[in-house]
């Protein structure tokens, strides 16, 4: 018997070191949910205001259609080439003493923009969160990194709490926006706050994070992380995933105004509430596969479901709203996969002394939300070649993530 119950151990202890079972995707430590709260904060404060802006733009300035995209894109345009030398100031003077000044930008902006009544005033304010989010994102990200197990889940959190905030934030927003500008603008203003003082709490805790992880002194040259090209790949592949992802929120809304008229409003209200629901729903499963499944391969299955769901776009046109539907569920199917995975390679190519450089270099992928739109508009008229096209150009995506990263630890 004593035997039979070695040999039991025995097995059990190659097993697991072989093939060891995945923590669950809810199992985080103390340090690594504080982290989760603060994007929580972030999310709900992103989403109440900023979707809004092209609205609010629209309705207190003479500002042309152009101008207006052009602002909007360029909070977007701001953060990316930005996040360079935002990433640069976090390895040099460290995450949370930047990310502390970027959260006074927030609230002091956010303050200013509940006053502000002049075209003058309002479009610098809107473009200074570009400049404020250079600091955060990248910080925050980096601390992520940090206190992340190997197989870097808490960025698939992350993407949950994101999802949240996508559901919780326009709901506020929606409803300050029609009642009270100062109210409207005083909710991120709040949420930023709280997101300060929770910093300013826990600051010991994170600097400390940020000290014992500490692998050199000194600085890590810009040029020597533009050399990585299994980053460059890595932010390549968030280029392509976040162009064609920027199509739900620029094309699809028109093509859909095109094809059912007044009917579109609340056709993609309800797409858009079904994609975040599913969103958090599907996190679960896709990460259950992620631990099971080769990269590869789920890097792939992504993009089919993107490429599927632009098919049914297209085709509900002549055949009807079930297939509108049906194709937010394989839409949001690519999204959960395909999102948080430029994060998830940064996190696993950088060394802990250099990961703000790596998240600051790789925030350069949201020129794909500046791109999508712009190509997606000069297409959209000929419906055949836009679908076309976006269905194919996700698949770009595969021979980036796939093939220049290192393997995950196990």
């Amino acid at each position: 018997m004593a035997q039979e119950v070695s040999a039991q151990r025995w097995k059990e202890h190659v097993l697991g070191e072989l093939i060891p079972a995945p923590a669950p995707l809810w199992k985080l430590d103390g340090i690594q949910w504080l982290l989760t709260a603060g994007s929580l904060l972030n999310a709900i404060a992103f989403f109440s205001a900023l979707p809004f802006a092209s609205l609010y733009l629209d309705a207190v300035t003479d500002l042309s259609a152009v101008v207006i995209g052009g602002v909007v894109g360029g909070i977007a345009l701001i953060a990316s080439v930005g996040g360079m030398l935002g990433g640069l100031l976090i390895d040099r003077f460290g995450a949370v003493p930047l990310m502390l000044l970027g959260l006074v930008g927030y609230v002091l902006i956010y303050a200013g923009l509940a006053q502000a009544s002049t075209t003058a005033a309002i479009v610098p304010l809107l473009l200074g969160l570009g400049a404020a989010r250079l600091l955060v994102e990248p910080g925050g990200k980096k601390l992520m990194s940090l206190a992340a197990d190997p197989d870097g889940r808490i960025f698939r959190v992350r993407y949950m709490v994101l999802c949240a905030g996508a559901i919780v934030g326009p709901a506020i927003g929606g409803v300050l926006y029609t009642t009270s500008i100062t109210a409207f603008f005083a909710v991120p203003a709040v949420f930023y706050t709280a997101y300060l003082v929770f910093v300013v709490l826990f600051r010991a805790r994170l600097t400390a994070l940020e000290t014992a992880r500490a692998t050199s002194a000194g600085r890590f040259p810009l040029r020597e992380a533009l050399r990585d090209r299994r980053l460059l790949a890595a932010s390549g592949a968030g280029i392509v995933i976040f162009f064609v992802f920027s199509q739900l929120d620029s094309m699809i809304p028109l093509f859909m105004a095109r094809e059912w008229g007044d009917r579109a409003a609340h056709l993609f209200a309800g797409l858009f509430i079904a994609n975040a629901v599913l969103a958090l729903v599907f996190q679960m499963p896709i990460a259950w596969l992620s631990d099971r499944v080769p990269r590869a391969r789920l890097i792939l299955a992504g993009c089919v479901g993107f490429a599927l769901a632009f098919g049914c776009f297209w085709a509900s046109a002549s055949l009807g709203l079930p297939l509108l539907y049906l194709g937010i569920v394989l839409w949001t199917l690519g999204e959960g996969v395909l999102l948080p995975l430029p994060d998830i390679a940064v996190h696993e190519l950088a060394d802990d002394d250099r990961k703000g450089t790596y998240f600051g270099v790789a925030e350069i992928r949201y020129l794909g939300f500046f791109a999508g739109p712009s190509l997606g508009g000069v297409m959209l008229p000929t419906a055949g070649l836009y679908f076309t096209v976006m269905g194919l150009a996700v698949f770009a995506c595969v021979p980036l993530l796939a093939g220049r990263l290192p393997r995950r630890s196990r």
